[in-house]
């Protein structure tokens, strides 16, 4: 018996779609049918326009007849993070700030979706502004694990992995500032990727962070990452920080023959802190990688301990700047009830944020004050620094960098909800990648004996994508964790 549309790969569905054996309208109408049935208890889309989506594929399955295929992706639908702009449709970043703004325009990563054909299927749920671990700071609903629907599926991007997940798209956009593409893939059972700061354009993204933002993919295998990646990627004049590099065929990358790669392994991330469910994960991906005659060797990120301190002194600062233009004046949320304009800054912003963000604003504004600066921000960058020569010296003798990509599996929601410090501690592995500019990589690597996954990351060169497939796919070849799904 074959296995229904929506348990099929990114992959799989391109080539099924390409053989003509199952068209775009049926393929699309199987992800709606299977939304309606597990969003209920999932609630991982914000908004869904069903109308639209059947139309976008009835458009691509027009193209196929008359021979005009954009891609491998045409007539494929794709899920969307509503922190990134799509014309026409609601954008609101998980926010009552937002909530009732409607974008003019299109992002960038979603003008080049379009024209590679994909159906744009959603906006999905995440932690406000996208600053949270868990998916629980959403102004609107609160999503849950696909695998325990106890338990958080990670975040900010914790509405893009659920739905992937649980089936409702086979592949979705994130974004990720200090892991929130990694970590809720690790959580949820797929496959996300970081990609390097400046390889795919930020024009389009809604701003938490600027120096540290990335959109990528989040998908079923590591193939279907490389075929998501292949449109994102490339120089965008319209984003300062996109840079112009040579964009590699990332399908051939990991196609290609497998070589024998060497692997560093930090040891300081493996102290305290790390479940011992997933140290016995990683560890047996480490030992699989030496039996298929790769290299691994210790390395050290001697300031990956201060990577948590400084990314909450960068991030915020950021932050407080960005979250700044929503004023109650212009396009965000206007209090009714103000008596000025003072007034009206003052109680819009109060009305509109949620608790984690005016968090975040106000420890940032407090490290940019005057007397402060120079104490924290300052400092923190000067760090980012040294962090990010520390990789530097560790990619002299190899080629990767391995590590848990989270130090425990999905906790349950409401856990971590009153200490935020301890829901920071979610990102630990994750964040130094960030600060530093390079690409991350997390894909399914084991399971708990309660049978929730664990991830694998691993961290590349920079604009190194194709290398960081390619040693992935060579994982993912020797394990079928990526093809089991959660039963709903």
């Amino acid at each position: 018996m074959s296995a229904p549309l929506y348990n099929l790969t990114l992959a799989e569905l391109s080539r099924r779609l390409a053989a003509r054996e199952v068209s775009s309208v049926e393929v699309t109408r199987a992800f709606v049918e299977r939304t309606q049935a597990v969003e209920p208890k999932v609630h991982a889309f914000l908004h869904r326009d069903e109308p639209d989506a059947l139309a976008q594929a009835r458009a691509a399955d027009e193209r196929r007849a008359q021979g005009k295929t954009r891609g491998p992706l045409d007539g494929v639908p794709i899920g969307i993070k509503d922190v990134i702009a799509v014309k026409d449709q609601p954008l609101t970043c998980g926010s009552k700030m937002l909530e009732k703004f409607i974008s003019p325009y299109d992002a960038t990563v979603i003008e080049r979706l379009r024209a590679a054909g994909v159906v744009l299927w959603g906006r999905l749920n995440m932690d406000e502004f996208a600053m949270g671990s868990s998916t629980e700071n959403s102004a609107f609903q609160k999503t849950a694990n696909p695998w325990d629907l106890e338990r958080i599926p990670g975040g900010s991007s914790g509405g893009s992995a659920a739905c992937v997940a649980a089936g409702a798209a086979p592949a979705a956009l994130g974004s990720d500032t200090g892991g929130s593409i990694r970590q809720p893939a690790s959580l949820c059972g797929i496959v996300g990727l970081k990609p390097t700061y400046g390889l795919v354009s930020r024009y389009g993204l809604v701003a938490f962070a600027s120096s540290l933002d990335q959109i990528g993919p989040m998908t079923r295998s590591v193939e279907d990452a490389a075929l998501l990646l292949q449109p994102l990627a490339g120089h965008d004049p319209r984003d300062s920080t996109s840079l112009k590099q040579a964009v590699p065929d990332y399908a051939a990358a990991v196609a290609a023959p497998a070589r024998k790669w060497t692997l560093g392994v930090p040891r300081e991330f493996f102290g305290e802190g790390l479940d011992p469910e997933v140290r016995a994960s990683v560890e047996s991906a480490i030992k699989f990688y030496e039996s298929r005659g790769c290299t691994v060797r210790d390395v050290s990120l001697p300031h990956a301990d201060l990577g948590l301190p400084v990314y909450y002194i960068i991030a915020t600062a950021e932050a407080s700047s960005n979250l700044a233009r929503y004023d109650g004046v212009r396009y965000s949320h206007r209090s009714a009830h103000a008596k000025d304009h003072v007034d009206l800054y003052f109680k819009s912003r109060a009305e509109g944020f949620g608790p984690e963000v005016k968090r975040r604003i106000i420890l940032g504004t407090y490290v940019l004050s005057s007397g402060y600066y120079d104490a924290y921000y300052l400092r923190a960058q000067k760090v980012r620094t040294l962090i990010r020569r520390d990789f530097e010296t560790a990619f002299r003798d190899v080629d990767a960098i391995l590590t848990p990509t989270a130090p425990t599996a999905a906790f349950k929601r409401g856990e971590k909800s009153d200490d935020p410090l301890a829901m920071y501690l979610s990102d630990i592995y994750t964040i130094s990648v960030n600060l530093a500019g390079l690409p991350g990589l997390s894909l399914p690597c084991g399971f708990t004996k309660s049978g929730l996954p664990i991830g694998l990351q691993l961290i590349g060169r920079p604009f190194a994508e194709a290398d960081l497939l390619a040693q992935a796919k060579l994982f993912e070849s020797g394990h079928d964790f990526h093809t089991r799904r959660a039963q709903l």
